[in-house]
């Protein structure tokens, strides 16, 4: 009866995403908020917050989306909100030991699903937040993930512990990658937290494996390739082997900004996905005449977040500016956006509408205001 309970959750959970998408599309309104931005940003943040757990969004994204919440996790511990954090993932521990499965997504009624296909990063942006935050698991929640961990590594590793050729979703779903570099550094973040939380009985790899295997075989002398068969640049690929700390080099992210600002990817706002959109093969779904250009030559403002943290980190000179075009785009629309156009402007499609006040809003207030 339980699998039966737990399909029919998929099911609604799903619906009702992609019902919310297409009505937000032609129905919904953007609010826009008052102030600078750091207001608006903190104005989005305060609302999203509900007293159950953290929303991704304003818009469509009403529910939790576990890879959005793990980017943003620390930087809401930074800003004072642990116990929110805590709360968020007591709700989501609970759901997912009910449902027996990680998942991408849980709707407001404890439906957990997939969006749009089971996913690679979940569990370990799971571990990630639980490790950042100091969540005090109980016995039943260590044997939850202990049990999950085994799973893990048995459908997504070869017996070696490298990822294996084979379908998955991650932050970039529209693509269908070879194993990309930012899959490699989101079971390198695993195995560093699996060490720290004491879990190694079910997952011993150690996260020097996961650094080897970037640096030699994804990094081509510029930037982190974007997978095993594509040496293009995409911006999630590119930037979380440094934003995860599995690689920490100076030179390699000096490097990676030199390439973003000769490709004037940091243009007008940060940040272009990819300056060579035909590179990659998209999902049919994802790409013209329904979305078109939805992940390509886009500007994402999540990824133009992890691009400014590591401009702060290693000291760029070009923080200052990027900090200010960056707070531009969230007083010109007066929110926090999803995605835009190359030009600036809101990303408007047949079947998909960017999404307004985006949880991502966190990892923004963690950054220091220019001098």
């Amino acid at each position: 009866m339980k699998p039966f309970i737990r399909f029919i959750g998929v099911v609604l959970g799903t619906l009702r995403a992609e019902y919310r998408q297409l009505s937000n599309r032609y129905f919904g309104k953007i609010h826009r908020f008052d102030g600078d931005a750091r207001q608006i940003c903190q104005q989005i943040l305060d609302r999203l917050w509900e007293g159950d757990f953290y929303r991704t969004s304003l818009g469509h994204f009403d529910f939790f989306w576990m890879r959005d919440f793990g980017t943003v996790c620390q930087s809401l511990v930074r800003l004072g909100y642990v116990k929110q954090v805590h709360h968020t993932l007591r709700w989501a521990l609970r759901f997912y030991r009910r449902a027996n499965i990680v998942s991408t997504c849980i709707d407001k009624a404890g439906n957990c699903f997939e969006a749009p296909g089971r996913a690679i990063d979940s569990l370990p942006w799971l571990l990630h937040c639980i490790e950042v935050s100091n969540y005090p698991l109980n016995k039943t929640e260590r044997k939850f993930i202990e049990h999950q961990l085994r799973k893990y590594r048995k459908i997504f590793l070869d017996p070696n512990g490298y990822i294996k050729q084979m379908k998955f979703a991650e932050m970039r779903d529209a693509v269908m990658y070879d194993r990309s570099a930012y899959a490699v550094s989101l079971v390198g973040r695993m195995a560093i937290c699996v060490k720290k939380l004491g879990f190694e009985n079910a997952f011993d790899i150690p996260a020097s494996k996961y650094r080897d295997e970037l640096i030699d075989t994804y990094w081509n002398g510029r930037y982190f390739s974007a997978d095993m068969k594509t040496t293009a640049f995409s911006a999630e690929c590119a930037l979380f082997p440094f934003f995860l700390g599995i690689v920490d080099d100076a030179d390699k992210a000096e490097s990676t900004f030199k390439y973003i600002s000769e490709k004037k990817l940091n243009e007008p706002y940060p940040l272009i996905y990819t300056d060579q959109p035909k590179a990659f093969r998209y999902h049919w779904w994802m790409s013209a005449p329904l979305m078109p250009d939805y992940a390509s030559s886009t500007i994402w403002s999540w990824h133009g977040e992890y691009y400014l943290h590591l401009l702060k980190k290693y000291r760029s000179p070009q923080y200052d500016e990027q900090y200010r075009r960056f707070s531009r785009m969230i007083e010109r629309h007066g929110t926090f956006p999803e995605m835009l156009n190359a030009d600036g402007s809101w990303y408007y499609a047949p079947t998909y509408r960017g999404d307004p006040g985006m949880v991502w809003v966190a990892l923004f207030l963690e950054l220091p205001e220019p001098n």
